[in-house]
């Protein structure tokens, strides 16, 4: 995030000129300092040149699609991401959570809603730069896990890079091992945006994280499911400055 009194910096991606322009007419009436690009080429340089906070991404742009840039982004950073697109499949939806996007709107979308997301992540990304009020490590199978930091380190002394999504869900777990916690309760501690009916996002994160701490993810024993409920963190923890 911006020093106080700076303006909040996005960049909204999207090829079709009246959308990208009225989306960014509006972002900047709300206060926000908006940047535009039509492609993956352009949305480069501005990311050299400019400090960005959140990227609004359409997934269906000319040459490289968004999917590929958000890839590329999250690969590097750990920028806000919302993926934009006109398409309805889910696989679009699951894959760009899997690459690491923190939300997904679907056109035709309410300006509004979209507003409460990009304001939802911002706040979350300025939460997790503030300093923790009490520092604590949880210990866990080799792995060391600090949350006011955002830290992941596993037992061979690697760091692990975490997605926004992923550190939640993470925190939420860890933090009640032992405990089956439910997918509606963790949609809330993840990002509190707006779920559709039968949402399965969680499920992708559970898989995400699976394949960063499971040394065998199809038969996971850190991060179990409990059938018809939900998951349990199931490796003993201990917690530690």
């Amino acid at each position: 995030m911006k020093p106080p009194g700076h303006p909040v910096r996005l960049l909204v991606v999207e090829d079709e000129a009246v959308s990208r322009e009225k989306l960014a007419g509006y972002l900047a009436a709300e206060g926000f300092n908006v940047l535009t690009a039509e492609d993956g080429n352009t949305m480069r340089k501005l990311m050299r040149d400019y400090a960005v906070d959140l990227v609004l991404l359409d997934i269906n742009l000319p040459g490289e699609s968004g999917l590929t840039l958000a890839r590329e982004l999250r690969a590097t950073s750990d920028i806000g991401i919302i993926l934009v697109t006109g398409r309805t499949d889910e696989v679009d939806r699951i894959v760009g959570l899997e690459i690491g996007a923190d939300d997904y709107v679907t056109k035709p979308y309410n300006t509004r809603e979209l507003l409460v997301r990009v304001r939802n992540l911002l706040r979350r990304t300025a939460g997790m730069a503030r300093p923790a009020a009490e520092a604590s490590v949880f210990r866990f199978e080799g792995w060391s896990f600090a949350p006011e930091r955002r830290r992941l380190e596993a037992p061979n002394g690697e760091l692990i890079k975490l997605t926004r999504a992923e550190y939640e869900l993470l925190s939420a777990l860890v933090s009640r091992p032992g405990v089956v916690l439910s997918r509606d309760h963790l949609m809330d501690q993840i990002n509190h945006r707006i779920w559709a009916p039968n949402d399965r996002s969680i499920d992708v994160l559970v898989g995400r994280l699976r394949r960063k701490l499971e040394p065998d993810p199809r038969s996971p024993t850190i991060i179990v499911t409990a059938h018809g409920e939900g998951y349990v963190f199931t490796a003993e923890v201990t917690t530690g400055g």
